[in-house]
């Protein structure tokens, strides 16, 4: 098994929170989310497989990315959250593991991405990226995420650990070639929500480029009074347009339901 890397907050002692980053992000996009947590819950952020620190090498699919993370973070957290492509990860643990989940968080989660939206991000991201300075790396995060109010001293502080420089500029630290397998992942039939009947917070941003609203009717059916909804101002990236109330409602569902 592949040993990812891991990025860590909060007393060991604390329930621990398994928090799952999307495609071209990494494990320290939580430390935000994760000092409004601390010191009542432990932030467990893998960088996913391709990403950050952790190996770079396929296979890439959801299941293998799912048996790292379980890997790497063992079996007693029982609260899981993710973000985008995160979420369709941790969306499978639950549908699998059922039993094994108090509470799932799904911050706009890419669970279902429609075919030709799958296939122009991977387009997208074959292209590549090399900026001449920092600054200007920063300036096209905000372009290519769309992103709407995030505070640009939060967006700089993330990115000074997940960009590096070479001899040819700065450099994101994923591999496309993962990035590109992922949306082609994120294409196929998920589980159906009926499989992962667990206590769930679905956060959406108000103006985010994914859609939800072909999944919503069925996910809301599936679940009934375990599904809760927040929308969040901004776009896709809610812990960049909207970080303080993305933390709160994931607080006070944590608090509610996981203790």
């Amino acid at each position: 098994m592949r040993s990812l890397h891991v990025h860590a907050w909060g007393d060991e002692s604390a329930p621990a929170v398994v928090c799952l980053h999307g495609v071209t992000a990494w494990g320290g996009h939580f430390e935000g989310l994760a000092q409004t947590l601390s010191p009542r819950y432990r932030v467990l952020a893998p960088d996913l497989l391709g990403h950050g620190a952790s190996p770079g090498e396929p296979p890439w699919r959801l299941e293998d990315h799912l048996a790292a993370v379980e890997s790497a973070v063992g079996g007693s957290p029982r609260a899981w959250l993710g973000h985008s492509f995160g979420a369709r990860v941790a969306f499978e643990h639950a549908a699998r593991a059922p039993r094994e989940v108090d509470a799932l968080v799904l911050l706009d989660p890419a669970i279902l991405v429609p075919p030709h939206v799958a296939l122009w991000a991977a387009e997208n991201a074959r292209r590549e990226r090399v900026y001449a300075s920092f600054e200007s790396a920063v300036d096209l995060r905000y372009e290519e995420s769309q992103l709407h109010d995030a505070p640009r001293e939060l967006v700089e502080a993330e990115l000074r650990g997940h960009l590096v420089e070479d001899g040819d500029g700065w450099r994101y630290r994923y591999r496309q070639s993962c990035v590109v397998a992922a949306y082609g992942e994120l294409a196929t039939r998920p589980p159906d929500f009926a499989d992962a009947r667990v206590p769930t917070l679905l956060v959406l941003g108000a103006e985010s480029y994914l859609p939800y609203d072909h999944l919503l009717e069925a996910h809301r059916e599936a679940l009934g009074d375990l599904l809760e909804i927040v929308t969040v101002p901004g776009g896709h990236t809610v812990l960049w347009d909207a970080l303080p109330e993305t933390a709160r409602a994931v607080g006070e569902f944590l608090s509610r339901i996981a203790g």
